[in-house]
């Protein structure tokens, strides 16, 4: 599938807050805690939302408590329920359908997660055998999110993310079947691998390249200089883990929120889709 339009339409499933009123910042609750610095209920606008809809202190979220937000991802829901679903209508006016936009606005979000891998898998060369699946699966799921706010507030999301994630596994298999295999780092993987859970594991320098990395707890575990190319990494936990050296190039289904709480360095390879984040670098200088 041509890049130009796979890149239009992710940029679709993208955040731009530019194009959105704060819905994230209003219909979503916290608890003060570490990735926190206070309580927020559901449908309470953050204290930090002025009246442009901007972050007061969006540049400065970690040195203001709020880590939390700089590893949120809404796919671009927000803009598609504001100027997509309720046609510009502004929740701050209309508080007679506010807690509805607050209700779809999640609904929403999953549909846009689940577009951003379709997105990604149709991108992927080696997923080509079945790419009419992916496809169809991406077109039936943007109709989805063109419903009105009744239909969207109907939609029963787990059938469809059941037959979506079907497609994802395939996607997944294809590339990692693609991973040059050796005894030694077959036996590595099938030991790091054998659960989900590797909260602080030594892996560094690990040989993870082809591993099925799905749903894997990875919270502050040891990655550096590891081998991560053609991983599975949809949905693994990344949060304190250090990349530092570690080659992510291939890897497959990462998204830029999961970079973004991971610990890295300007020596860590990422996919040309993501960046680098700030505070990886700032980092480096302290």
């Amino acid at each position: 599938m041509p890049h130009d339009l796979i890149n239009n339409r992710k940029a679709k499933v993208s955040a731009d807050c530019k194009n959105c009123f704060g819905l994230c910042c209003v219909a979503l609750s916290f608890a003060a805690s570490a990735d926190f610095a206070f309580d927020k209920g559901e449908g309470t606008p953050c204290r930090n939302l002025q009246t442009d809809y901007r972050c007061g202190i969006h540049k400065n979220l970690r040195l203001n408590g709020f880590r939390g937000c700089t590893v949120y991802e809404y796919f671009g829901a927000g803009q598609k329920v504001y100027q997509g679903t309720y046609g510009g209508i502004d929740w701050r006016n209309n508080a007679a359908i506010a807690q509805e936009m607050f209700a779809v606005f999640p609904i929403m979000q999953h549909l846009h997660e689940m577009l951003y891998y379709l997105y990604e898998a149709l991108s992927i060369e080696a997923a080509q055998p079945i790419y009419k699946d992916l496809e169809q699966a991406a077109q039936e799921t943007e109709h989805l999110t063109y419903l009105s706010p009744e239909a969207i507030l109907s939609l029963y999301i787990p059938s469809h993310r059941d037959k979506v994630n079907d497609l994802l596994k395939k996607t997944s298999e294809l590339v990692r079947s693609k991973a040059k295999n050796s005894h030694h780092r077959s036996a590595r993987k099938r030991k790091m691998t054998k659960g989900r859970d590797m909260i602080g594991a030594n892996l560094r320098g690990a040989n993870l390249r082809g591993a099925d990395l799905r749903g894997a707890l990875l919270i502050a575990s040891d990655l550096r200089k590891a081998d991560l190319r053609e991983a599975d990494l949809i949905g693994a936990d990344l949060r304190d883990a250090d990349l530092r050296g570690a080659n992510l190039l291939g890897s497959i289904f990462l998204t830029q929120v999961q970079v973004n709480s991971a610990k890295g360095n300007r020596h860590t390879k990422l996919p040309p889709s993501l960046r680098i984040p700030e505070h990886w670098l700032i980092s480096e200088i302290i």
